[in-house]
């Protein structure tokens, strides 16, 4: 048998409306996976100009600095849920509203390159945590805004959601293919 992180989570282990995501990511290593995926996403997000960051592809859409920031609040915090659920925290962990968040958060003022220093930093604290974790807390199970969810299925969510989003920025942000 494989260690859990090399295996899709059954879905059971997250959010039914998560499956989109979750089936985007590729089979293999998790952590490996999101740091190839992370030096894919640099390599994409470091060639932008400034000017750039501040464009929406249609009214009412986020501009790409709203779409990178959205990124790390939502890697934060499934990451987190992650941790707590790793720890065997039995609480319910409450959900978020990601346009509020995107609303209050001050994307638009910053600089692109030093949202991107962020980003980097983000990822790599998902990474040390991900790479800490056992076979055997892969598995472990919490409540996460109503639904049950093991840290792998947590992780899948992490990884597929970037997938998604960078799917949009290449179609719609950069016009750009589709493929990886």
């Amino acid at each position: 048998m494989t260690a859990p992180r090399y295996d899709r989570p059954d879905p059971a282990e997250f959010a039914p409306n998560y499956a989109g995501y979750i089936s985007k990511v590729p089979d293999g290593d998790l952590v490996r996976g999101l740091e190839e995926q992370h030096e894919q996403t640099m390599a994409l997000l470091s060639g932008v100009p400034e000017a750039k960051g501040s464009f929406a592809y249609a009214p009412g859409k986020w501009t790409l600095k709203q779409v990178v920031g959205h990124m790390m609040d939502d890697e934060r915090i499934f990451a987190y849920r992650a941790l707590s659920v790793a720890r065997n925290d039995s609480r319910p962990l409450p959900g978020f509203d990601e346009k509020e968040y995107v609303q209050f958060a001050g994307f638009e003022a910053r600089a692109w390159a030093d949202l991107l220093a962020e980003y980097r930093v983000v990822r790599e604290f998902t990474l040390a945590l991900f790479g800490t974790f056992t076979p055997d807390v892969w598995l472990r199970r919490g409540n996460v805004n109503g639904y049950d969810a093991s840290v792998r299925g947590l992780a899948f969510h992490l990884a597929g959601h970037e997938l998604h989003h960078l799917r949009i920025v290449r179609e719609k942000y950069l016009r750009l293919s589709s493929t990886p």
